[in-house]
């Protein structure tokens, strides 16, 4: 599995039109930004601290085929990158991701 985080309206958006085309950083990248469960948590902590109305999808990265490119970044690791449009229908499980009281994502066991 590998996980997008996204906002509730961005994710409304992708429902409406059957497709999440990508976040502002995606679109300006060229690819949609995706981790897997040992990175989305400093993703969440670098990228979108604080932020509430956040959701985390969670998408079977055999779906993606060879559109799923994995290169380097934040500290050499290797990320997942979508060179393609989102399906929603490759959208496995659509989960709240919460704010703790100490301002910090709180994440849900993930595969």
């Amino acid at each position: 599995m590998i996980y997008k985080i996204c906002t509730q309206d961005q994710w409304q958006a992708a429902t409406e039109y059957g497709r999440f085309e990508g976040a502002p950083v995606d679109l300006k990248d060229g690819y949609i930004h995706f981790s897997t469960s040992r990175q989305v948590a400093e993703t969440a902590a670098k990228h979108f601290s604080g932020q509430k109305d956040l959701l985390l999808l969670a998408v079977d990265e055999a779906q993606m085929g060879d559109r799923l490119k994995w290169e380097k970044s934040r500290g050499g690791d290797l990320f997942p990158h979508l060179y393609d449009v989102l399906s929603v229908d490759d959208v496995v499980e659509v989960m709240d991701l919460k704010l703790g009281p100490d301002g910090v994502h709180q994440f849900p066991k993930l595969a």
